[in-house]
């Protein structure tokens, strides 16, 4: 009898995952409390390890410190819910370091059974984990100005979808029978387009969503106004407003027209893979995988619109950015999960000498 897959040593990479989606939240929740800049230093805070800074403690580090000056000045102070969101952030970015260098360690010792792939995927998320949190550092540094929050997303989305790529790769050499493995080359070939441009065009809308989100330190939320339909799905009213001296609602259109975009991109490859998956005879999860990137999309365009209809006089439903951020990281996950298939099984052809079956589990 084979182990558990519960004890399998593939558990520990999917163990990794659920952290950096812990971790991800968490730095979401940073952004709904206003508390990017809580920590003005780094790696410490204020100076110190804790999170309970008083204000007078605050007062004292920028007498000391004025050169740590942030957007919103040595006179400002924050709570200690505000540097707690940032302090927690910064040590579950650095208690991850131990299992993922334990990752390292277990699938360097069982080479010869998982490959060097898979060895160097798992040094590829050491490498990712030191660059996120140089990512992390530059957002300190920079108080959290518009483009070093979109390189902090975007550093901890890949780092979670190179897990998920050591997963599978591991599940693969563990036996499992997964109907993706069992396609065509013929049917690699002709979708591989669509699956990387799936995945390309929402890792970008995510960007550009973080982008938008921490512009102006993120007060072009209402630029476009607030409720149905003036505020959304139009812009002070109108679907094309005047964008002469208006950089926030410039800001907005752009995310908006960028996912209307990408939005049509993802239905017209859903329904292209559709057919393909039956012309080729392969397994459904083709097609099913750029049908959950298409429904994400949906369901986010909801959640955006809804942030934008339901903020009354300025204070806006911060919970749904929240979920604005998690929709929105599932959907590029989702969407570079359809390329490491196809990764995947284009080296399983190649082992087996490009004899792959088509046949649809």
């Amino acid at each position: 009898m084979g182990k558990s897959s519960w004890r399998m040593p593939s558990m520990l990479p999917l163990a990794l995952v659920a952290m950096a989606g812990i971790i991800i939240i968490a730095g979401g929740t940073i952004r709904i409390l206003d508390a990017g800049e809580s920590c003005p230093d780094w790696p410490k805070c204020f100076g110190k390890y804790t999170f309970v800074i008083s204000e007078e403690e605050q007062e004292a580090f920028w007498e000391e410190f004025p050169e740590h000056e942030d957007s919103r000045g040595i006179e400002h102070r924050y709570t200690v819910l505000e540097i707690f969101s940032e302090w927690i952030h910064r040590l579950l970015a650095a208690i991850i370091a131990i299992p993922v260098l334990i990752n390292f360690l277990m699938v360097y010792k069982m080479r010869e059974k998982y490959g060097q792939k898979v060895v160097n995927t798992s040094i590829a998320v050491g490498i990712l984990l030191i660059l996120q949190a140089a990512a992390g550092a530059v957002t300190v540094v920079y108080d959290n100005v518009d483009w070093s929050v979109a390189l902090h997303l975007s550093m901890a989305t890949i780092f979670t979808a190179t897990i998920v790529y050591q997963y599978l790769q591991m599940k693969v050499v563990e036996g499992s029978n997964w109907s993706f493995i069992k396609t065509s080359k013929s049917f690699l070939q002709s979708s591989k387009k669509r699956f990387y441009g799936s995945g390309a065009a929402v890792f970008i809308l995510m960007i550009l969503g973080a982008w938008v989100s921490s512009t102006a330190g993120g007060n072009y939320n209402q630029a476009c106004s607030i409720g149905f339909p003036d505020g959304w799905p139009a812009c002070r009213g109108s679907l094309l407003p005047n964008l002469k001296g208006e950089p926030g609602v410039i800001v907005q259109m752009v995310h908006r027209f960028g996912a209307v975009i990408v939005g049509a991109l993802l239905v017209i490859n859903a329904n292209k893979m559709r057919l393909k998956v039956s012309e080729f005879a392969v397994a459904k999860v083709w097609a099913n995988v750029l049908d959950f990137v298409t429904g994400f999309w949906i369901l986010n365009v909801a959640v955006g619109g809804s942030y934008i209809i339901f903020a009354n006089d300025g204070d806006f439903p911060e919970w749904l950015s929240l979920l604005h951020l998690v929709i929105g990281v599932s959907a590029a996950i989702t969407g570079l999960l359809g390329i490491m298939f196809h990764k995947i099984a284009s080296d399983a052809l190649t082992v087996a000498g490009d004899s792959g079956v088509e046949e649809d589990e």
